[in-house]
């Protein structure tokens, strides 16, 4: 299996244990977590040539990585 960057514990290597216990203790975060995993996946595979998709595709599944990247990490910093 090849590395798949901008995962959570890349993007946030100093927090890894509260984005454990954030998504056993808080199923909101757990689905961000999800969500944000589920598009970080397909912007990968289409980086990598897997899936086709147009430049449009691409850049709207960044920005939601980005607005979902900063929602985690706003949920991080309150907890």
């Amino acid at each position: 299996m090849s590395h798949v960057p901008h995962e959570l514990a890349e993007e946030f290597p100093t927090q890894t244990d509260k984005i454990h216990e954030l998504k056993i203790g808080n199923a909101h975060f757990a689905k961000l977590a999800d969500q944000y995993h589920e598009i970080n996946r397909e912007i990968h595979r289409l980086e990598t040539g897997i899936e086709p998709a147009s430049e449009l595709r691409e850049t709207q599944l960044r920005k939601e990585r980005m607005t979902l990247k900063d929602m985690i990490s706003t949920m991080l910093s309150a907890s």
